[in-house]
Order: C-alpha cells, then sequence, then structure tokens
C-alpha cells in the first residue's frame, strides 16, 4: 500500500481530532479507562500515525485538558449572564458541574491519573502546565467578579479541586469515605466555597 502523504493543513486536523475525541472519550468514561487505540480507531488512523502526534498518551491528555479550557470559561460566563440565576446560584452550578464533570463532559483527573500523568512530563511541560491551570483558575475568579491576585487565585484552585478530587476518589481511592453521603459533602462543600467567594466579592478593594 502506497504511503500516503498529508499536508501541515491535514495534519492539524487530525491532531485536534485525536485531542477532542481524547477529551470526549476521558470526560465520559475516565482517563484509566480511555486507551490510545480507542482515540486514535474513531479518528480513522493508524498507531503508528498517532504516536507521529504525541509520544504519550500522557501528552494527549494534557493538550486535551487545554482544550477544554475555553470551554469551561465559555459556561461560567454563560452562567453568569443568566437573569435567572442569582450570583450564589451561578458560582455553585458552575462548581457542582465541574465536580460531577464525567457526566457534563469535563474531565476531572483522579489523584491516580495526577500522579500518572505527572510524573511522566518533563520539569518545563509541568511549569507551562501549572501557568496554564492559574490563567484558568482567575480567569474563573474575574468572571464571578472577584479579583484574581495569586493568594486568592491559589486559594480557589486548591479549594475546587480539593471537592472535585475527592468526589471522584470514593470509594475507591478513600474506602474509609462513605459513599452514601459523598453528595451531601460535595453539596456541604461548594457551599463552604460559595460563601467564601461571596465574603471575597464583597470586601473592599485597596
Amino acid at each position: 500500500m502506497p504511503k500516503v502523504a498529508y499536508s501541515e493543513e491535514d495534519r492539524e486536523r487530525i491532531r485536534n481530532a485525536l485531542v477532542a475525541v481524547g477529551l470526549e472519550l476521558m470526560a465520559k468514561q475516565g482517563i484509566q479507562h480511555t486507551t490510545v487505540e480507542q482515540i486514535y480507531e474513531r479518528v480513522g488512523i493508524s498507531r503508528t500515525f498517532f504516536y507521529s502526534f504525541f509520544s504519550t498518551k500522557e501528552h494527549l491528555v494534557v493538550e486535551m485538558l487545554y482544550l477544554q479550557q475555553p470551554k469551561i470559561i465559555e459556561y461560567v460566563q454563560k452562567l453568569m449572564a443568566d437573569p435567572a440565576l442569582s450570583w450564589r446560584d451561578a458560582v455553585k452550578q458552575f462548581l457542582h458541574t465541574c465536580c460531577y464533570g464525567e457526566k457534563n463532559g469535563i474531565a476531572v483527573l483522579t489523584i491516580e491519573e495526577q500522579q500518572l500523568i505527572f510524573k511522566r512530563l518533563s520539569k518545563e511541560s509541568y511549569e507551562v502546565f501549572r501557568q496554564k491551570q492559574f490563567r484558568l483558575f482567575g480567569e474563573i475568579l474575574e468572571n464571578f467578579g472577584i479579583k484574581a491576585d495569586t493568594e486568592r487565585i491559589n486559594l480557589f484552585t486548591n479549594l475546587s479541586l480539593t471537592v472535585m478530587i475527592v468526589r471522584r476518589a470514593i470509594p475507591d481511592t478513600l474506602p474509609l469515605f462513605v459513599p452514601e453521603a459523598a453528595d451531601e459533602t460535595v453539596d456541604f462543600q461548594l457551599e463552604a466555597i460559595v460563601n467564601a467567594l461571596e465574603k471575597l466579592k464583597t470586601a473592599p478593594t485597596s
């Protein structure tokens, strides 16, 4: 069979398709349960050709997380602009949607997935990821109407990711937690986060 010659435009289209399909599959079934084979077969290319775009599955996952960032911002903007929602309701709905990301097309890394992915990234790739993550959470805060300084962004990042990751970890990774109370625990934590954000929003600016 003759070798197919792909233009740069074709390669860009295929690369974008791999990231988009990867995001779709991983958001639904989790990163650990999504294989490279599932992705490249959906796109219609070979395994060898897949690895000409991404040297590892982990590098694809990182690109996938980058792809969903603008979608997350678009979603928070939609909620904040909804006249039917109060500020509190919009913020809580946004965080709730992220917590149950697999039901809403948002990929949230489990503890195991984070460990697996980031130990295989170079220091440079990790730093780029942290910078993009910082900008994402800062932009979310700004859309909430909250001044996004470094201290606030860091705290909001940790609070948000904690509730998302713990929710995903019950009961498999955290077997001593009570799974029957998982949803109530998430709701309690989200209320606490929204309360804290509301105080920041109404705090006088210097």
